[in-house]
């Protein structure tokens, strides 16, 4: 599942980054605080590792 914003790409990098250690838990915030609880090491990659050059900074809402 690729990351759908740029902002999504950078929240799910700083998640995984807590996942595995390299960062504290407890600096986490907003969305990246939730996605390291709820999702599993191997969605978090996948979300950070998309091309963030074709991506908008933010979803547009629908």
């Amino acid at each position: 599942m690729p990351a759908k914003s740029q902002a999504q790409q950078k929240a799910a990098g700083a998640a995984l980054s807590a996942k595995r250690g390299d960062t504290k838990k407890s600096a986490l915030k907003g969305a990246s605080k939730n996605m390291e609880k709820s999702m599993s090491e191997k969605e978090l990659k996948e979300l950070a590792e998309t091309d963030g050059k074709q991506l908008p900074k933010k979803k547009e809402s629908e």
